[in-house]
């Protein structure tokens, strides 16, 4: 496992305060679906509406039935009835608020993932270069979610709170205003606290969900290389390594809860407060008149102490509302940093008008290739480190089949790279048919190529479901002849379920031979025109190499074809052999004309030969 402390895929640092902007920006989301959500908020406000009255309601009670005695008993079923209706439409309203939230909840989540997935649809290679699945992941799964529910619950509850809030105030000011000002007096030293405590929560969720991300790339590592892990004993390190994650994460947690937990005992505290101050003013104001006004009766002093405790409910409310939204934030931070993650590569307005976009290509328009490749004076560096490739010059006709040869880092893997428009000169041109291939689509490119790696990908699903991905609309007889063309289809007849075989996760359940021979199918059902094949014979037994061998000069006919070759038997057929050091071409030549040279080139063969001579032997 990558030693989490020192990886170069580090999570994104966001030290901002909260940002109103990004919230604007979330919002839109909720405002797709504009008459649910002011729906919603119209219900909150009803609600507000209808809560704050039952004070009143209590006031008419103590005043105008209590008071009254047995005269006041005539009063008391059409008061009654009112309290009833009040109850029935308090229910409704709420029923309805759940109902339209749990809606909107599921609707801007779909939104969002949608909007994350198609981005990640149209990121360049380089990202995922660079940025660790577990990151990737933690967005997808943990933050979404988090964020669709605070938009559909957390920001609408605001309204209600506000709602309430303004007019608790507003009836506190028009009973007694003088009173009302004396109790409104906490809330300065409230807004003081709020603030100390809610920058002090966010920092501490900011490492929290930094650290989940971490702790999650950290299983996806584990997982996917325990094999690694044991076989090199790594146990007590990865275990140490992850509980020093989960150590930070353990820390930032309690940390927020503690402040979190002491946050809301200040709030109910001058909530209790404020209380006091009514029912001591208010009491002595019912006994005898006082600095606060003339006499105040029962009822409304006890609307009055309802209105002044019940203020304090909703702002603690709103505290812990805006608490997580302080939590949130760092969700936000991390998604909208996701959907705000520029392409390394894009095509230009002029090309999306005419060729169309991934999701939206305009077929009709493009034109066939022929398969010519031209690398035109190209530099290429990536961004952290120095050239690679330095005014590099080639010229591949079209059919023509070209090996690639060389130490690691020469710069082989990259050339098939920007061929692929994986990546992009950083000066020069590569031209293919003659054209700049920026003045075409990406698509248009990329639905030419096949690309067979050193370590296939098979998807979740059946050895036909795999084959067929190359194209989803082959019939299972091309699917069939697919296989057959590159010798696969005989070891899948001799598996029980033979094309409908599961192949389990990452393919799993075979052998690395028999993922190379469908990974071979599936690209060449998809009939590409230009072939890469980067080191895809350097990982398999020798008799899979004959089978893949024989496929080669079956399926790469008429094909323009770049192969990175560690096995140079593979490539002894190839119209033409590159070797590669230091991102040049330093011989060219067929595998015969190499040999006569004596130089790199032969080294390397005769070496290789004497080295499976003697295994033959051994053997």
């Amino acid at each position: 496992m990558e030693d989490l402390q020192t990886s170069a895929l580090r999570e994104e640092e966001f030290s901002k305060k909260i940002d109103l902007k990004l919230w604007k920006r979330l919002l839109r989301y909720a405002l797709r679906y504009r008459w649910l959500f002011v729906g919603v908020i119209f219900l909150m406000l009803v609600v507000a509406f209808v809560d704050i009255l039952y004070p009143q309601l209590t006031r008419y009670a103590i005043d105008n039935i209590v008071a009254e005695g047995e005269a006041g008993l005539r009063k008391l079923l059409p008061f009654g009835l009112v309290y009833l209706g009040f109850v029935l439409f308090q229910g409704a309203g709420v029923v309805s608020f759940i109902l339209f939230c749990g809606k909107l909840e599921v609707k801007i989540a779909y939104d969002i993932r949608q909007d994350a997935f198609k981005k990640l649809q149209q990121l360049s290679f380089s990202y995922y270069d660079k940025t660790a699945v577990g990151y990737i992941m933690a967005r997808m799964v943990g933050d979404i979610p988090r964020l669709s529910e605070m938009i559909a619950w957390s920001l609408t509850d605001i309204f209600w709170s506000s709602g309430y809030i303004i007019g608790c105030i507003i009836f506190l000011l028009a009973m007694n205003w003088k009173l009302g000002l004396v109790i409104l007096t906490v809330l300065p030293p409230l807004a003081v606290i709020s603030v100390y405590f809610q920058r002090r929560i966010l920092r501490q969720h900011r490492i929290v969900r930094k650290q989940n991300s971490r702790i999650t790339s950290a299983f996806n590592e584990g997982i996917m290389g325990a094999v690694t892990t044991k076989t090199l004993v790594r146990e007590e390190k990865n275990f140490e390594e992850f509980k020093a994650e989960a150590g930070t994460m353990k820390k930032a947690s309690i940390r927020a809860a503690v402040l979190s937990a002491m946050f809301t005992p200040i709030v109910m505290t001058l909530g209790s407060i404020a209380t006091a101050i009514a029912l001591y003013a208010g009491g002595r104001t019912v006994i005898a008149p006082t600095i606060f006004g003339t006499t105040m009766t029962i009822g409304v002093l006890s609307s009055f102490i309802s209105y002044s405790t019940n203020l304090f409910d909703p702002m603690q409310q709103l505290a812990g509302i805006f608490a997580e939204l302080q939590s949130a934030q760092a969700s936000a931070e991390r998604v909208i940093s996701l959907l705000d993650t520029p392409c390394d590569i894009t095509d230009s307005d002029e090309v999306i008008e005419k060729y169309g976009d991934c999701f939206d290509p305009k077929r009709e328009n493009w034109e066939e290739i022929e398969g010519g490749v031209e690398f035109r004076d190209v530099s290429f560096s990536y961004k952290e480190g120095e050239k690679v490739l330095d005014h590099f010059d080639l010229t591949v006709r079209p059919g023509e089949k070209i090996a690639l040869v060389g130490e690691t880092g020469a710069g082989k893997s990259t050339i098939v790279n920007l061929v692929c428009r994986f990546y992009e000169p950083t000066g020069g041109a590569i031209l293919i048919d003659g054209i700049d291939y920026r003045e075409r689509s990406q698509l248009w490119l990329q639905d030419r190529l096949g690309y067979v790696l050193q370590s296939p990908h098979l998807f979740s699903g059946s050895i036909r479901d795999n084959i067929r991905y190359g194209r989803k609309d082959a019939t299972d007889e091309e699917v069939v002849r697919a296989a057959q063309m590159v010798h696969a289809d005989s070891f899948i007849e001799s598996l029980e379920k033979g094309y409908d075989t599961e192949v389990g996760e990452g393919g799993a359940r075979l052998s690395t031979g028999q993922k190379q021979l469908i990974s071979f199918a599936r690209v060449i059902l998809a009939d590409p025109r230009i072939f890469v094949l980067d080191e895809a014979t350097s990982s398999i037994d020798t008799e899979t190499e004959a089978l893949i061998q024989n496929a080669i000069g079956t399926v790469l006919q008429n094909r323009t074809s770049f192969i990175v070759a560690h096995r140079l038997s593979t490539i002894r057929s190839c119209d033409r052999i590159l070797v590669i050091r230091g991102g040049k071409i330093t011989e060219s030549g067929t595998h015969r004309e190499l040999l006569k040279l004596r130089g790199y080139y032969y080294d390397l063969y005769t070496t290789q030969f004497t080295e499976n001579s003697t295994r033959d032997v051994l053997n």
